[in-house]
């Protein structure tokens, strides 16, 4: 099937409070250009120079998401035009996006990665961290970054019952640090669930999805 089909297939099984990000990684700007065609306006990508690059040669409205882990020497390379940061998951990434944001006189919107997954692999702060973070006298100072939400990835298994487990984690910790109030927090996404997933996590809370291979099929990493 065309990427169209594949699109408009999944969009139509979104409820309407459901953000769809459609992950291009690794992707020609051809087959995003066709996704663009088709009404897709968000891209995730989970690695900066890539996204950097597809940046310049696509159209602007264009809402770029990160959906991959961030290492801090690379920030300034999005900063211009980023406007959702996943995988945020310390205070120092926090900082160095905000000196980044600043130098554009922008704000960057973020999510705290919280870790869900039984996998050493995955990165992830858990609630008490997130929770110290957001009420941190640092935070409070960073004006050039606002944290809307939470981001989690489940265990890579079969086992349905694990993962219904893990996505309900999250959402469980999202409405624990919502309550938490100040002034460049705002909870408003829980991004979790990808191809194989997303339905279960759309059940469990999630108002925002990654896909990928159902969309542009799959991944050539060589």
């Amino acid at each position: 099937m065309s990427i169209q089909t594949n699109l408009e297939h999944i969009k139509s099984t979104l409820p309407e409070h459901v953000t769809l990000v459609a992950v291009s990684k690794t992707k020609p700007v051809t087959d995003l250009m066709e996704a663009y065609n088709a009404g897709q306006r968000i891209f995730g990508e989970n690695k900066i120079q890539e996204m950097a690059n597809k940046f310049t040669v696509m159209p602007k409205d264009i809402e770029w998401h990160m959906i991959g882990h961030v290492q801090r020497n690379k920030v300034k390379y999005m900063a211009e035009f980023v406007s959702l940061i996943h995988g945020v998951d310390n205070l120092n990434l926090l900082e160095e996006i905000n000196k980044q944001a600043l130098k554009h006189n922008r704000i960057i919107n973020c999510l705290l990665q919280i870790k869900i997954a039984s996998e050493d692999s995955k990165f992830g702060m858990d609630f008490e961290s997130a929770s110290n973070i957001i009420q941190s006298k640092t935070i409070s100072e960073l004006k050039n970054i606002k944290i809307v939400g939470v981001m989690g990835m489940a265990t890579f298994t079969d086992n349905k019952k694990q993962i219904e487990k893990e996505f309900s984690s999250l959402k469980t910790t999202f409405q624990k640090l919502k309550t938490i109030k100040t002034d460049n927090c705002l909870f408003n996404t829980i991004s979790m669930g990808m191809s194989g997933d997303y339905k279960l996590a759309i059940n469990c809370g999630s108002t925002m999805v990654r896909v990928g291979s159902s969309i542009f099929g799959s991944r050539n990493y060589n």
